[in-house]
């Protein structure tokens, strides 16, 4: 074996995107729908066609979501989305994760936080899902943190005003919703997640991946 050789571990943290997938509040219009364009009946190739939400399954939200004249997502530089990351388990967590529930977790200037609650053990959608209450994303601002991201469909619940929302993207921190944390142990890895080049949109799919060495 060579002494020199870095072996990584991958982790593939992006939910598969299916026409029976989990979707924000089991909305039939959220689910994406499959078309096959062209089959080998009538072609020499095999072409699918997809109708989707882009706020379907592992996604980033952009200001554009929650200002009327907010930024797009070509706003946000690919450094967003790659970097030193921490996941932060937050399981026996009810409710709204506060500031009080992140004060002691280690938390850097320009890191990639990503929470993992209790939502990663949902096999359907949870109305009473875990998220960041306003005070947990005040504190993450202030920690000039580089972005964030949940195990939950939507970062806030049942909020009228999009406090939560409003806040980070305020501040130019991306959201990232619907990460598989399932099996990720808490701790610092290297983040990779990319969004797909959507212009004038105010959100995207993306492949998220950890890295441990």
């Amino acid at each position: 074996m060579d002494e020199g050789c870095v072996y990584m571990i991958l982790h593939d943290i992006s939910m598969p995107i299916s026409e029976d997938m989990i979707v924000y509040k089991n909305r039939n219009d959220k689910k994406p729908i499959f078309k096959i364009a062209t089959d080998f009946n009538n072609s020499s190739v095999f072409e699918t066609e997809i109708c989707l939400n882009l706020h379907t399954g592992t996604h980033v939200d952009a200001p554009l979501h929650v200002f009327k004249d907010g930024l797009m997502l070509e706003s946000y530089s690919l450094e967003k989305f790659y970097g030193d990351a921490i996941v932060i388990d937050l399981s026996t967590i009810e409710g709204g994760i506060t500031k009080e529930n992140l004060i002691e977790m280690n938390i850097m200037e320009e890191d990639i936080v990503l929470l993992k609650t209790k939502n990663s053990e949902d096999s359907t959608f949870n109305f009473d899902f875990v998220y960041l209450s306003i005070s947990g994303a005040e504190y993450l601002i202030e920690k000039k943190i580089k972005t964030v991201g949940i195990d939950g469909l939507g970062i806030e619940r049942n909020q009228a005003d999009h406090a939560t929302h409003k806040a980070l993207l305020s501040c130019n921190i991306p959201i990232i919703e619907g990460l598989c944390l399932k099996n990720i142990r808490d701790g610092r890895y290297q983040f990779i997640g990319f969004p797909i080049r959507i212009k004038s949109a105010e959100a995207s799919l993306l492949r998220a991946v950890l890295i441990e060495k």
